[in-house]
């Protein structure tokens, strides 16, 4: 089993737009008015931040994970630490590896904190999708929702931590979820209305869906055989919520319903949020608690697949 890397969940906090709309079964919460992804966002972070017991003065370092930053140029975690820590020298950094940011951020994070560099560190995972969304395309019109959620992670010493954890890259996916337009690639100056598709989300959810149900299986199992777990030890699977083909894919990975949490009717794919806002609401509802060993995975652009197995 790999070593446990000391780190524990101390504060967490969530977000999301007062607006709801139902596509039949299905609720997205979908951003209005004056509302947001600065104001999610900063919303998350000063709620866990106070759960953590903390003054934004005790962090040592803001992390947002997020697919879609607020502009090109600075990075998100500098519009989120002028909103929520300006006046501190506090560093800010991005960490984007689109939809499972949130996991990657806390891989990477967990290391700095079980060395000892950081003591405190708020992670935190905004979007705004909807505002991006080609109506076009059903598939993904339906699909996303807008939200946010940060977590404090801190130093343990009460054995809980980051057990094990693997990021894989496939990219022969690349294309099969991507925005073209917008920076170096398909500069802003050529938006007009004939390539205004090229500036909003575009899916291929059928190709992603064939990649990760081919590719899945055989990462999940070097996870267990590397990691030395099996899932009867993980007490619950997070997933990020991706779509409702969600049931089909933890078949294949012969994760029983009863292990995993599927929120897709009540809210949809937050990109980067769902994983967090997930893991939130059920330390919130008390459904885990210190002690419960969660497995957080997902699939993201480009095509990245995490898995990442923590004792709280």
């Amino acid at each position: 089993m790999n070593d446990l890397r000391a780190c524990q969940i101390t504060g967490f906090g969530t977000a999301l737009p007062q607006q709801t709309v139902t596509f039949g079964d299905q609720t997205r919460y979908r951003v209005s008015g004056d509302e947001n992804q600065l104001q999610l966002a900063a919303t998350a972070c000063r709620q866990a931040i106070k759960r953590a017991d903390l003054d934004i003065s005790d962090i040592d370092c803001l992390v947002s994970a997020s697919a879609v930053g607020i502009q090109p140029i600075p990075c998100t975690a500098a519009l989120i630490h002028e909103e929520v820590a300006r006046g501190t020298d506090i560093p800010a950094l991005d960490i984007n590896t689109t939809c499972t940011s949130f996991i990657t951020a806390l891989d990477l994070m967990s290391y700095l904190v079980a060395a000892g560099r950081y003591r405190h560190v708020l992670i935190v995972s905004s979007e705004v999708g909807s505002l991006g969304l080609n109506p076009d395309q059903r598939e993904s019109y339906e699909l996303f929702s807008d939200g946010a959620a940060a977590i404090v992670l801190s130093r343990s010493e009460s054995g809980g931590g980051v057990v094990a954890s693997l990021q894989r890259t496939w990219s022969e996916g690349a294309h099969s979820t991507e925005i073209r337009g917008g920076l170096t690639g398909m500069l802003p100056k050529y938006y007009s209305a004939a390539t205004r598709a090229d500036y909003q989300f575009d899916m291929d959810g059928r190709a992603s869906l064939r990649t990760i149900a081919n590719k899945a299986p055989a990462m999940f199992k070097d996870f267990w055989e590397k990691s030395g777990l099996t899932l009867d030890d993980i007490d619950l699977v997070v997933p990020h919520q991706a779509s409702r083909a969600l049931e089909m894919i933890m078949g294949r990975l012969d994760v029983p319903r009863e292990k995993y949490i599927d929120w897709i009717g009540q809210y949809g794919n937050m990109v980067s949020a769902s994983v967090p806002f997930v893991l939130c609401r059920l330390l919130e509802q008390k459904e885990v608690r210190p002690g419960s060993t969660v497995l957080l995975c997902g699939t993201a652009a480009g095509l990245t697949t995490n898995i990442l197995a923590m004792k709280l």
